[in-house]
């Protein structure tokens, strides 16, 4: 339930709400607005009388969240979740761009191809060091010598990072490295992974899975926020359907849908969703006019000789096209590409 308290409510009157909270063996929410706080209260769904917290000094309204997804929904939260990342924010009117290559291979490659983005017009740079892949045979990652090379990266672009985490054993030696943890389309529903990211502050690029409804994902980004953790931001990554002509299908109408139902910012991948770097672009400027909060797209300095989907990946002279298209797009439904302090295209 939602417990909306009166403008100007004192933090005894609130802390006693949460208090109640507590002892109905329910897990408090608090927003703390700059006139009025609300409280969400969540648990296993055992009912508790709403009348219990309306007779309290200070509730002005009790609310029952009819969404399953009680904390991602707009019933909870009504204006869009924005959120700092190293200058520039995600949720709002800009839209920040997330490039790099699908694998960290070597030291020379990443810190090239950070360069490359950045003179592009990234904000962020990706790459993955733990890399599960349909063959056990194929290249599997570098591991933490590969987020070494990231953090080199870091240090001479000034991008965040953002890299993919598999399990939980990973995250304690990952918090000390990256500044996004990306969670893949095949952990969505890994909760114990879930429930591990969510007792961390570390900012989360949640991805869909290939065939999960967007009321599943919703409900899988709850065990992150239901942690504490309320920096998540939901990527529509293409789905499977019965069409073979790409890797996946892009549900345009997933990022429209989502931002009706919860207030967290959608991202879309369109290098994953498409399989083929012929159509990235296109589905870039299609995600932003259907009002995506960010892209992430791969991008490789050699895609031939990229050691995993090279296919997909742009080069860096066809990333910074689609930078400039995606840029005239956005301005078009009003909305900005991040102007980092760190771009010097």
């Amino acid at each position: 339930m939602m417990i909306i308290m009166h403008p100007g409510a004192p933090r005894e009157q609130i802390d006693a709400v949460i208090a109640e909270i507590e002892k109905q063996k329910l897990t408090s929410h608090p927003i703390f607005g700059v006139e009025q706080t609300i409280i969400g209260a969540v648990g296993d769904g055992h009912y508790v009388a709403k009348e219990i917290f309306e007779a309290f000094p200070g509730v002005m309204e009790v609310q029952r969240i009819s969404k399953p997804y009680k904390l991602a929904s707009r019933q909870f939260h009504e204006q869009d979740s924005v959120f700092q990342l190293d200058g520039f924010s995600i949720g709002g009117t800009e839209i920040p761009i997330i490039a790099g290559p699908c694998s960290v291979e070597s030291r020379a490659q990443i810190l090239e191809i950070a360069q490359a983005v950045k003179e592009g017009g990234a904000n962020a740079l990706r790459g993955g060091v733990f890399k599960p892949r349909t063959s056990p045979y194929a290249f599997q990652g570098l591991g933490e010598e590969g987020l070494e090379y990231m953090v080199e990266a870091r240090e001479k672009t000034g991008l965040p990072l953002v890299v993919e985490v598999m399990a939980v054993s990973q995250i304690e030696m990952m918090t000390k490295y990256v500044d996004v943890f990306q969670l893949g389309a095949r952990n969505m529903q890994n909760f114990n992974l879930l429930r591990a990211i969510g007792e961390t502050r570390t900012p989360v690029l949640f991805k869909r899975g290939m065939s999960a409804t967007i009321e599943e994902m919703l409900m899988a980004s709850e065990y992150i926020i239901s942690g504490g953790n309320t920096r998540v931001m939901l990527c529509e990554r293409g789905i499977r359907t019965f069409e073979t002509a790409t890797r996946n299908t892009t549900d345009i109408n997933a990022v429209p849908v989502l931002k009706k139902l919860t207030h967290l910012p959608v991202i879309i991948d369109p290098s994953h969703s498409t399989g083929d770097s012929a159509f990235v672009s296109a589905v870039a400027k299609a995600g932003v006019a259907a009002g995506a909060d960010g892209i992430i797209v791969e991008v490789h300095q050699d895609p031939a000789h990229a050691i995993s989907d090279g296919k997909q990946s742009l080069t860096p002279e066809a990333f910074a096209k689609m930078v400039k298209q995606v840029k005239a797009v956005a301005e078009a439904v009003d909305r900005r590409l991040v102007v980092s302090q760190h771009a010097t295209a």
